[in-house]
């Protein structure tokens, strides 16, 4: 990757903004051109930077590659640049991650000697960051990884954004103890960002801040239009399924090229799978709070027997997610629950592990099993916003999810899908999903409403508007 400083630089595309014309509600049009214009008035000679810990692996790199490109597209100097650290400071901040969400995760510490790695990591990120950050400039850091920037960088005299994309609704000890790890570093932020107002504590109340919910990009490789012949040719190619019928696996990549899919998925599995086999699918990290493992259990004790229905549990492969060091263990973990299996369920249960050397082509793969699926399920004991589900409503899949966190700002229990109140609940969770499988006209209309919630509350133009008005306010507060 190109370098900015001494700082990994991440490529960021230039695409036009006029393209959301295509998808979003005429309202929304409007707004996003008169708050492009403004910004581009008030942010000329400025940078916005974005700053975080991975470029693959995660909903936040997956939008910040959208929405800065078509910042890019209206004209605005939009970068990104990634925080560097060694294996032992992202175990630490898994730790924080899991108290963010309620539990506490390997049970570390979170005292002195986790405050002096993370102020030491911290500090090697500064020194890149002076030289290159201007006055003037807009920083938005992402999540607590990089949380230590913010004091620095507000000394440096740029604007500077916290944006915590995880949250809980609930606060226990384990959530109070990460917040008092984290306070100290981002207080002094000029504007702070949550997915929820439930996720905002009190110390920060008084702090200037935003609710800004996540978004996907109906145009990028994982959400773009799919045929279902080619989404089958695209999981024939990869090994998924075993046979691809008359379609291509062929995708269109975001600078205009076309690509085969030549991605070989490592699939655990006794049997293949049919491409007209019925496929009840979740997609996410390898991570404890996802529950893979429940949702196996589910599956298998509540839908299995009732249904000729697969289960698909597909993932990033662990080994190349450099910032989550839990999802080898939680992988491992899948596999020593499917092996427990009699044989007749074990067949009819696939892990899948795609890779991540090309973020492109992974996002299609998952595109293709999402239009592929019959019911996607997001079965999470905790979860920050979910873009999993919004994806899979985008696709006029109907999903079956827990009711936590963003999911429930997604889902309109019963119209646009179905919520789970007790992520452990296994056999509420088959029962919704045996429903949805045995009524295909009910989960056929179940679908097509969550498209339309989709189109009107979570795509990118939505959200980039939002970003633009809270630099546009941030500057203008500047100047009075």
């Amino acid at each position: 990757m190109p370098r900015v400083c001494a700082l990994t630089a991440v490529p960021v595309q230039s695409l036009p903004y006029e393209r959301f014309d295509e998808v979003v509600l005429e309202r929304q049009r409007g707004e996003l051109e008169r708050a492009a214009a403004r910004a581009r008035v008030l942010l000329a000679g400025r940078t916005i930077w974005n700053i975080n810990s991975t470029a693959t692996g995660g909903g936040v790199a997956e939008m910040l590659g959208s929405l800065l490109a078509y910042a890019r597209g209206a004209g605005i100097d939009a970068r990104w640049v990634l925080f560097r650290g060694e294996p032992e400071f992202f175990a630490l901040t898994k730790r924080l991650h899991h108290h963010f969400h309620g539990s506490y995760g390997d049970g570390g510490p979170l005292g002195p000697a986790e405050h002096e790695l993370f102020d030491r990591v911290t500090q090697r990120n500064v020194a890149d960051l002076q030289e290159a950050v201007k006055p003037g400039d807009i920083v938005v850091v992402h999540d607590p990884q990089p949380a230590g920037l913010v004091a620095p960088l507000v000394a440096l005299g740029a604007k500077v954004v916290w944006r915590s994309h995880i949250g809980v609704d609930d606060i226990n000890d384990a959530v109070a103890e990460a917040w008092q790890f984290m306070l100290p570093y981002v207080a002094g932020a000029d504007a702070i960002v949550f997915t929820r107002d439930a996720y905002v504590p009190d110390a920060l109340r008084d702090r200037p801040y935003r609710i800004i919910a996540p978004s996907i990009d109906a145009f990028s490789p994982k959400n773009e239009f799919m045929t279902p012949t080619d989404a089958r040719a695209i999981l024939a190619a990869t090994g998924i399924v075993a046979d691809g019928a008359d379609g291509r696996p062929q995708y269109e990549r975001r600078d205009g090229s076309l690509a085969t899919v030549t991605m070989t998925a490592a699939v655990e599995r006794d049997a293949p799978l049919r491409g007209d086999d019925a496929i009840v699918l979740q997609v996410s990290r390898w991570d404890p709070l996802k529950d893979p493992v429940g949702v196996l259990n589910g599956f298998v004790e509540g839908v299995a027997h009732a249904t000729d229905a697969w289960l698909v549990l597909a993932g990033p492969d662990p080994a190349e997610v450099t910032d989550d060091p839990e999802g080898a263990r939680v992988f491992a973990e899948c596999v020593e629950a499917r092996a427990r299996l009699h044989e007749q369920v074990r067949r009819r249960v696939h892990l899948v592990n795609l890779s991540m050397r090309d973020a492109e082509e992974n996002a299609v793969v998952i595109n293709a099993l999402q239009r592929h699926a019959q019911v996607v399920v997001q079965k999470s004991l905790a979860e920050g916003f979910g873009l999993t589900v919004a994806e899979a409503m985008w696709k006029a899949r109907p999903v079956v999810a827990t009711r936590v966190g963003g999911i429930q700002d997604q889902i309109e229990d019963g119209v646009s899908g179905l919520l789970l109140d007790n992520g452990r609940d296994l056999e509420g969770f088959a029962e919704h999903v045996r429903m949805l499988l045995l009524e295909p006209e009910r989960a056929q209309a179940i679908g097509e409403r969550a498209r339309e919630r989709v189109r009107e509350h979570f795509l990118g133009a939505r959200h980039l508007i939002q970003y633009l008005h809270l630099f546009a306010d941030l500057l203008a507060a500047e100047r009075r």
